[in-house]
């Protein structure tokens, strides 16, 4: 069986990026200003200990309830690390990359962020099931863990045979998941996730939160300001997410975005005289989508075993749409696939999927992003079958839509609907009242958060104040577009909100 999570690859490509580049709420009710929470101020009062660590920076675990409901279900650590500011210090600025499943501990390690370090300590952290925080734990063996995003189907993809299948194998998976995770796997929302932040706020000695947030980071940045108006500082969010949306509505709309990036690619392509796509971007759309069914159909096989099918070609898709940086690999992979060699489409899903050239896997990304998406999600509500979900999607982006969906929605709407434990209750709005101005960045091609979030999380928000950036790829801050970083940095450092979205 196969599974691969669309939106977690952000926090992957945001540590190159940016380098150099859903149980219940504990009150019901907004938590006031700093109080610490009900039951928990023995954590909320913990010191903490930092050591030097990797690349000059501090390190340090944080105590944190395993359950914000239930004290008494014991504690788990978070993982932390900070660079200290340069400069006149004016506190901390937490950093998270996305995901759900990305580690802000090797985001902040291996980033740079010119514009704010004088004045803030940068902090990242590995979100609860995260990491070197208390991870997810589903299949311990790589081999288990090959099979899952790579293994092929008897049946055919669109048909029962394959959802019974499908249907058999998630199964399998999430038992693995809540025996190897335990009590732990039915507390990894974006709720509990949210409250972390704010212990971990305290914990450091701010009284107000101040947040960046790529991606899936959004949601967590949105949720903390609804459940803690009163402590946000500075907030900004990039790449948002709309958490109004049920998950398939999201998906679709996810889907629809990447359609429209492989378009662009398209129009690329073309202009290069490497492309192996010719006529017009329809016609060459239309190419793509019978190679990508033929190479499939071919079930051809790397150096190393590996089968190909049309899934994991959408898995090498997907990375490369991220950034238009990478597309260049797309077309040499593409090359390949006409001429029957699936290696490189191998190479492109493994950086996707965070498997090392050994066949071993770095992190947990994987997991954290199926089991956060569970925790979180409606799929259990959701009244259509699959099937009729999948011709759905198809519609709406309907060169490679279908094909994003094996290894996506597919798999999450059967494994969620199967999850081992109960799923969250979260915020039945996301205005933050009472919040001051929060910054929501939208780039208008963006694949993977489509710009229509931004727009609509900005609304939501009562403070929200858009930012927009007209161009491609996954997330804008900091990676050299002086238009945006400039609005940024002003708004971090000296506290300017932009009396107008600057249209950059």
């Amino acid at each position: 069986m196969k599974r691969t999570p669309i939106v977690a690859a952000a926090a992957a490509l945001l540590l190159l990026l940016s380098g150099c580049q859903y149980l219940p709420s504990l009150s019901g009710a907004p938590t006031p200003s700093a109080t610490p929470l009900a039951s928990f101020e023995e954590y909320y009062a913990q010191e903490v200990s930092w050591s030097p660590c990797e690349a000059g920076m501090e390190c340090a675990r944080v105590e944190a309830p395993v359950s914000w409901d239930d004290p008494s279900l014991g504690s788990i650590e978070l993982a932390v690390i900070r660079s200290q500011a340069t400069g006149a210090r004016q506190g901390s600025l937490f950093v998270n990359p996305g995901g759900p499943g990305g580690s802000g501990v090797e985001y902040v390690m291996y980033s740079s962020f010119p514009g704010l370090e004088a004045a803030f300590d940068i902090v990242g952290w590995d979100p609860r099931g995260v990491g070197r925080s208390a991870p997810v734990t589903c299949y311990t063996d790589d081999a288990d863990r090959d099979e899952s995003l790579y293994g092929t189907f008897d049946s055919p993809y669109d048909t029962e045979g394959w959802i019974e299948e499908l249907t058999e194998n998630t199964e399998d998976y999430a038992a693995a998941c809540l025996k190897n995770t335990g009590e732990l796997l039915a507390h990894i929302d974006t709720v509990s996730t949210a409250k972390d932040l704010d212990l971990l706020r305290a914990v450091v000695g701010d009284e107000k939160l101040n947040y960046l947030g790529y991606s899936y980071g959004t949601k967590i940045g949105a949720t903390y300001a609804e459940l803690f108006p009163e402590n946000v500082g500075r907030m900004v969010l990039d790449g948002a997410v709309d958490p109004s949306l049920s998950d398939f509505e999201g998906l679709k709309t996810q889907m629809a975005g990447f359609e429209s990036a492989f378009r662009a690619y398209m129009a690329y392509c073309l202009s290069t005289d490497a492309c192996p796509f010719d006529g017009n971007v329809d016609s060459a759309l239309a190419q793509a989508k019978e190679l990508i069914a033929t190479a499939g159909a071919k079930r051809l096989v790397a150096d190393d075993g590996r089968v190909l099918d049309e899934a994991t070609i959408a898995t090498g898709i997907a990375i490369n749409l991220y950034s238009e940086g990478y597309w260049p690999d797309m077309t040499d992979m593409f090359v390949d696939l006409r001429a029957d060699d699936p290696n490189s489409t191998f190479t492109n899903a493994d950086y996707y999927n965070s498997r090392n050239s050994d066949g071993s896997y770095t992190g947990n990304s994987v997991d954290a992003y199926q089991a956060v998406t569970c925790a979180d999600g409606d799929f259990l509500d959701d009244p259509e079958s699959t099937l009729d979900r999948v011709a759905e999607i198809d519609a709406a982006a309907p060169t490679i839509g279908k094909f994003f969906t094996y290894d996506d929605f597919a798999v999450l709407d059967v494994l969620c609907t199967h999850w081992p434990v109960p799923v969250s209750s979260p915020p039945a709005e996301y205005d933050a009242e009472g919040a001051p101005p929060i910054l929501v960045i939208g780039t208008s091609n963006d694949p993977a958060t489509p710009y229509a979030w931004a727009v609509s999380l900005a609304d939501q928000l009562s403070s929200g104040v858009l930012i927009s950036y007209e161009g491609e790829g996954h997330t804008i801050y900091n990676q050299g577009v002086a238009c945006v970083d400039d609005v940024v940095d002003a708004y971090f450092v000296r506290g300017e909100v932009p009396a107008a979205d600057p249209k950059c």
